[in-house]
């Protein structure tokens, strides 16, 4: 469902979560670039049951 609304974003950095929407361009764009995992799977892939 879209409702149209701006979300906030928050990335970890050093320790604190900050604001995507406050980093400078060149950081938002490193933001875009990184890639997410499922820490879930990735421990199911390195200790199966």
């Amino acid at each position: 469902m879209k409702c149209g609304e701006k979300t906030e974003v928050y990335s970890r950095v050093t320790g604190y979560f900050r604001p995507v929407a406050n980093w400078n361009k060149g950081k938002q764009a490193e933001f875009s670039d990184r890639k997410t995992y499922d820490v879930t799977r990735a421990a199911a892939v390195v200790m199966p049951k």
